[in-house]
């Protein structure tokens, strides 16, 4: 096969559609860093957009339309031409994504883990009974409930920035945050302690970056394959298959966490009510090569394991067996 630069020619320009939180830009710049490195002569211009998502704040993701709510405006705009690529965190990208797009690259991976934030305790295990955690996820919050019963859960929405501002006004005792967002913005200090995936398993792709173009632009996937970190796509892969298979959405408390180990793909899953009061969790390990094979090889543990009777109890979320 010919290599992209024999195939198309370098590019002049690049829009990059993104979310105007400071993590969006964040990210955006980080990939406009990256292509201005690897294109030297390219202009790598930032287009800010506003998201469903970014002006819903006063609900809980799961009952206003979930993760789509985060992209759809920049997909209009990979479509109509005014952005040539959209660059998300992966974990806000929903699992299937329509025939107009496709994902054309996913870059290395930042800690993945979950981060308690507090001002007032140290961990988890140090807050007293009816001490109030703030979170925006089923899935934190099933797994909160299951270890911490005693614990009041409640909801958290808006960027990290107004989050963090919500728990420093103290109407949180703590939150639970994505650790790479924190990192990325410099407030690592903030992090009382990063959540091993015992304690919160990650969601699917979290602290990845994922980048989106419209299907058709086989251009913009050439120029944008250089930016593709393979060990980072293939454990993304396993864990987006195995949320596909089930329904994974804002409405269904699922985690699907994959690493690299010894050249083989450990994957871990789990399927919860949103109480906690019951969880279906498997895992296991396997061959890089085919990563989606794997996430449904994970898929058939957890059906065994209880999954579909927990779906089943969530409307609407139960996929066809």
């Amino acid at each position: 096969m010919s290599t992209a630069a024999q195939v198309f020619p370098a590019p002049e320009r690049i829009v990059i559609a993104t979310r105007e939180s400071r993590l969006a830009l964040w990210q955006a710049e980080h990939v406009q860093g990256l292509l201005r490195q690897l294109y030297p002569g390219c202009s790598v211009e930032l287009l800010g957009m506003t998201t469903r998502g970014d002006q819903i704040l006063d609900r809980p993701l799961a009952k206003v339309g979930g993760k789509g709510l985060f992209v759809k405006e920049l997909e209009t705009a990979l479509l109509d031409g005014s952005a040539d690529i959209a660059v998300h965190s992966l974990k806000d990208v929903p699992m299937v994504l329509a025939d107009e797009f496709r994902l054309v690259a996913i870059g290395p991976r930042e800690v993945p883990f979950d981060a308690f934030i507090s001002n007032k305790y140290a961990s988890l295990d140090d807050m007293p009974p009816g001490a109030v955690v703030g979170t925006s996820s089923l899935r934190r919050e099933s797994q909160l409930h299951a270890r911490y019963p005693y614990l009041a859960v409640t909801s958290l929405r808006g960027n990290l920035d107004t989050r963090l501002r919500k728990l420093d006004s103290g109407e949180y005792d703590a939150i639970i945050l994505a650790a790479a967002g924190l990192t990325r913005l410099g407030l690592k200090e903030r992090i009382r302690a990063v959540l091993p995936p015992e304690a919160s398993l990650p969601s699917a792709g979290q602290g990845a970056l994922g980048i989106e173009a419209a299907a058709h632009r086989a251009d913009v996937a050439a120029w944008l394959a250089p930016l593709n970190d393979a060990a980072t796509a293939a454990c993304v892969r396993a864990e987006r298959a195995v949320s596909r298979a089930l329904a994974g959405s804002c409405e269904v408390p699922l985690a699907a966490f994959a690493e690299m180990q010894a050249g083989q793909i450990r994957l871990r899953g789990l399927v919860a009510l949103p109480d906690g009061s019951r969880i279906a969790a498997a895992e296991l390990s396997g061959d890089a090569a085919d990563p989606e094979a794997l996430g449904l090889r994970l898929v058939e543990q957890l059906r065994a394991a209880g999954a579909d009777a927990i779906l089943a109890e969530l409307p609407g979320s139960l996929p066809p067996a």
